[in-house]
């Protein structure tokens, strides 16, 4: 026996030992986005890439919709065993803590997904944001940035004047605060109510998505404005898990996971600036109004956001600390004074 067939052999050999000790493990995932929305479709490619790179060790099941629980219920729902995994977005756990507005959505802060995610990665934001979720007996796995997001609207909302009385579904969290204090009206709905809040008349408008994401919703078969391109928000849906599960994977199922988790983030940042492009040349045509907000309005939501950062930065210390890193990371990208 040559001893090329050995070392082949015992390292075949040492390769099926180690692939024996990874059981194989399904993690039932809830997102809200549909399974025809965009980001519900690179979900499903996340989940084929999981299952595939982990030779069928890794099953994901994924729900649409919140087809489990409400959106703003998927959380707990992993914490307490229903489900494995959140796919929302940390947002809407501000009821939980206050500093997950500052992972869920800093509103007015970074420009570019590409910013956001490099605070994540290779600021302090990772070390300081897995203390929020493991408290909760989470695991804070990575987010998807698919950029700013753009108001849809019945009226025209041309700037910080048309903002005055205007109904829009909002978000839980800090933006409800920064909209009142501009004139407007938020209503907290959940994300799947949207569509038939706008049929109904019921709000005026919506904070929904980026404006491709909300093509596909349908939103602009009811209403007829737009703000493009976006300022107000660039939320970070996130992936994570109960900590338990997560912490009772092998290192090479949470490795895959995490490496899938990024592919799906950098897509869905690098398609979404190209189908932006394309839908509001496709919704110009179809005869949506886009309203580009001047330097002027841009800066006095920007100064009202900025405000409400420091005001929820004393609701809780993990906030405070949150909010400094940001402040810091913000001032060294050149986007804070």
């Amino acid at each position: 026996m040559s001893l090329k067939f050995i070392y082949v052999a015992a390292g075949a050999a040492a390769l099926a030992a180690t692939t024996a000790l990874a059981d194989p493990v399904t993690l039932r995932v809830q997102t809200h986005y549909a399974t025809e929305h965009p980001t519900g479709k690179q979900l499903a490619i996340w989940a084929d890439d999981v299952q595939t790179m982990s030779g069928g060790d890794i099953t994901i099941e994924m729900f649409y919709s919140s087809s489990v629980v409400a959106t703003t219920e998927t959380f707990d729902a992993a914490i307490n065993g229903i489900l494995d995994c959140d796919a929302t977005g940390g947002a809407y756990q501000t009821g939980k803590n206050p500093a997950f507005q500052f992972v869920g959505d800093i509103m007015g802060g970074y420009d570019t997904p590409w910013q956001q995610y490099s605070w994540l990665y290779f600021g302090d934001g990772y070390a300081a944001a897995q203390e929020l979720y493991n408290a909760e007996n989470m695991q804070l796995i990575g987010w998807a940035i698919y950029g700013q997001e753009s108001l849809s609207s019945s009226k025209p909302i041309r700037g910080f004047e048309d903002l005055k009385g205007w109904k829009f579904r909002s978000p839980p969290g800090m933006e409800t605060e920064i909209f009142e204090k501009l004139g407007a009206s938020p209503i907290v709905m959940d994300f799947t109510e949207i569509f038939t809040a706008l049929e109904t008349g019921i709000i005026d408008g919506a904070d929904a998505s980026g404006l491709y994401n909300n093509v596909g919703l349908g939103l602009y078969d009811i209403v007829k404005h737009a703000t493009y391109p976006g300022f107000h928000s660039m939320p970070s849906d996130h992936l994570a898990c109960n900590l338990d599960v997560w912490n009772g994977l092998t290192d090479q199922q949470r490795r895959i996971v995490d490496t899938a988790w990024q592919k799906l983030g950098f897509q869905i940042a690098l398609s979404n600036e190209l189908n932006n492009n394309a839908a509001a040349a496709k919704l110009r045509a179809e005869g949506v109004t886009l309203h580009n907000w001047s330097a002027e309005d841009r800066a006095e939501f920007r100064k009202a956001a900025q405000a409400a950062w420091d005001d929820w930065g004393t609701r809780s210390p993990e906030a405070g600390a949150l909010l400094a890193s940001h402040k810091s990371y913000l001032t060294q990208l050149g986007l804070l004074n």
